[in-house]
């Protein structure tokens, strides 16, 4: 028994040593880039409805502005970023690191405080079954559509719908929708 459970916290350790360093080697290439830092923050979310209401999300994020970006019509822009997140997710006692790290797209109008955006990111989580769901791996995709409200030059406020799922890669793919409010430094 003891060599199975040394195992599994060999297991639990080798995950979070790779999201580290997916996450670092994301900020490393973006700066090897030299891509601009768009902004960086923290969000937390709250599940919906239904079955899964006690599963929540906390996370630091960082944007990155990719070097393409559309302009479309005289008025509004286009905007490619790349963004990458750390945190938790929980049910009741049941605990799990949460890492994403994928492209997004921010339709804005020029000097108006408020975009929209929508992207998909691959995600890995430290730990796949809770209470009342089983992911079934590890390996997820966290897609999300929101809103962005620039308050002042520094300060962004945003509020985004999630989705996270593993695409059918397990016989489990309950999936998990949460709402997600943000707050963030703008560069």
């Amino acid at each position: 028994m003891i060599f199975g459970n040394k195992i599994a916290l060999s297991c639990r350790l080798g995950t979070k040593a790779v999201v580290i360093g997916l996450l670092l080697a994301a900020v490393r290439g973006c700066l090897a880039q030299n891509i601009h830092l768009d902004s960086a923050g923290a969000r937390l979310g709250f599940y919906p409805v239904g079955a899964a209401r006690n599963f929540h999300q906390a996370e630091a994020f960082a944007n990155w502005d990719l070097p393409w970006n559309w302009e479309l019509g005289s008025s509004f822009q286009l905007r490619s970023r790349v963004d990458a997140s750390a945190g938790w997710i929980g049910e009741y006692s049941a605990n799990a690191g949460i890492a994403t790290l994928g492209p997004s797209l921010v339709l804005g109008r020029k000097a108006f405080p408020l975009s929209i955006e929508c992207g998909v990111s691959p995600t890995l989580l430290t730990r796949s079954d809770f209470l009342t769901k089983d992911f079934g791996t590890l390996f997820q995709f966290t897609s999300h559509g929101g809103i962005n409200f620039d308050v002042g030059k520094h300060v962004r406020l945003n509020y985004r719908f999630q989705h996270m799922s593993n695409a059918d890669l397990s016989r489990h793919n309950p999936g998990l929708n949460l709402h997600m409010f943000g707050l963030s430094y703008l560069f």
